[in-house]
């Protein structure tokens, strides 16, 4: 049976998997900088304001607060590049590898600072899933995108995998030192909020021009950064960040699937087969009793 924490992840990713596609509904004029630092810069001030109290005692612990730190690094480099790689590659191609060199960049952080050995079964789950990434991620692209932007995209899609690797790592170490979810993703994107917002005042007139904007960056505001953020903050108590990163990898399959239906992007039967591969890998994770993180009781 599925604990609370993978469910809170799974609820997560799937929130998030609509983002692209949402974004995509948005006039040329609003830039994907506009639509990231909103995201992320006015959730991360929601996200701190409740939990202001939670968040303002990890901010005065110092040893929490240099994960704290680290971390909003990773928020503020996240949003930015992660739209702008949706924007260059397409919705399922910038998804899949944001989303999907997260769990390699995760295992490389744990090895650097704790040389943490990762269980055969994530290593198993991990590959099966990248499989299906590096297939779906040749299956092709949009037709209204040109080749030439792809590379561009791809590398800021690797970009983006590394700061949600480094804000995933960071939080789970802020934790770790016996602070709450909520606490520590208030304090982090609270943090994250404090250069994403002057990003924001400069790029984000745009958003304000019509009714559908504003609804459509409200929806991405509050459901795939506040909500789901709260859930991720909740997983991430009971689950390690490279396997939490790995469960994540749910969010370019959603991803893949809205843009496929509703963007009409066009996938290939080897694009398939890899969204087969991405849900066999977390299945191979999802389905073995979680190990305790370090630190807590088995």
């Amino acid at each position: 049976m599925f604990h609370s924490g993978i469910l809170a992840l799974i609820a997560a990713s799937v929130l998030w998997g609509t983002t692209g596609t949402v974004a995509s509904f948005l006039p040329d004029t609003v830039s994907p900088i506009a639509i990231g630092a909103s995201t992320m810069g006015i959730g991360g001030v929601l996200l701190f304001l409740t939990a202001t109290r939670a968040s303002n005692a990890v901010l005065r612990d110092a040893a929490a607060r240099r994960w704290i730190l680290l971390g909003a690094l990773g928020v503020i480099a996240y949003p930015l590049a992660f739209y702008s790689s949706m924007n260059l590659a397409g919705v399922a191609i910038g998804n899949v590898v944001s989303l999907g060199s997260g769990p390699v960049f995760a295992a490389l952080l744990e090895w650097l600072w704790e040389r943490r050995r990762l269980s055969a079964r994530w290593g198993v789950a991990t590959v099966i899933a990248i499989s299906g990434i590096v297939a779906l991620s040749a299956s092709g692209h949009s037709t209204s995108l040109t080749a030439s932007h792809l590379p561009l995209g791809v590398v800021l899609g690797l970009l983006a995998g590394f700061s949600y690797a480094l804000f995933t790592y960071a939080s789970s170490r802020a934790i770790g030192v016996g602070h709450s979810g909520r606490g520590v993703t208030g304090a982090m994107f609270g943090a994250g909020a404090l250069v994403l917002l002057p990003i924001l005042a400069l790029s984000g007139a745009p958003l304000l021009q019509s009714p559908t904007s504003m609804v459509l960056a409200g929806y991405l505001v509050i459901g795939p950064m506040f909500l789901a953020y709260i859930l991720f903050g909740h997983g991430l108590t009971s689950i390690s960040s490279s396997t939490a990163t790995t469960l994540t990898l749910l969010e370019p399959f959603v991803a893949t699937i809205l843009a496929v239906l509703v963007v009409h992007e066009r996938l290939s039967l080897i694009g398939w087969s890899g969204l087969v591969l991405i849900v066999t890998g977390i299945t191979v994770l999802v389905a073995a009793r979680q190990p305790p993180k370090p630190g807590q009781q088995s």
